[in-house]
């Protein structure tokens, strides 16, 4: 199946993510953000990705709140990673399987919770992500 997702098409697996494969997806994301490995956190990307989030528009002043590739992604979650340092600590809250992706709701160091739906592409990576956040 192809799938339009910000005027590109990608093909899609078209299945549902079983619960333990988005949790293992999940759970290896946080434990790359919590061992502060950028490389690791971006494995988990397109290199074409496609994120939304509240972050880009309070770090950045981008008003649109979107940034557009991983080379992108690698700037925004290096200064993530700058700002909060030794004390960046993700906590997974529950994890949502769904087709071609998988949300994880989370808890940040701050108190903050968060939830990130991500759509994936056939191999897993993801393409656009939107995050979603409640103040502590």
């Amino acid at each position: 199946m192809k799938v339009l997702v910000d005027r590109k098409e990608y093909m899609m697996a078209d299945v549902i993510l079983s619960i333990p494969d988005a949790r293992r997806i999940a759970e290896d994301w946080v434990a790359a953000w919590n061992t502060r490995d950028l490389e690791r956190i971006l494995s988990h990307y397109a290199e074409d990705v496609v994120f939304f989030s509240p972050s880009v528009v309070t770090r950045y002043g981008e008003p649109t709140g979107v940034l557009r590739g991983k080379h992108a992604l690698r700037e925004h979650f290096r200064q993530g990673l700058e700002t909060f340092g030794a004390n960046v600590r993700f906590t997974i809250l529950d994890v949502l399987s769904g087709v071609n992706g998988y949300t994880v709701y989370y808890s940040r160091e701050n108190g903050a919770a968060v939830v990130d739906t991500v759509v994936v592409d056939a191999l897993g990576k993801g393409v656009q992500v939107h995050a979603h956040y409640r103040a502590a």
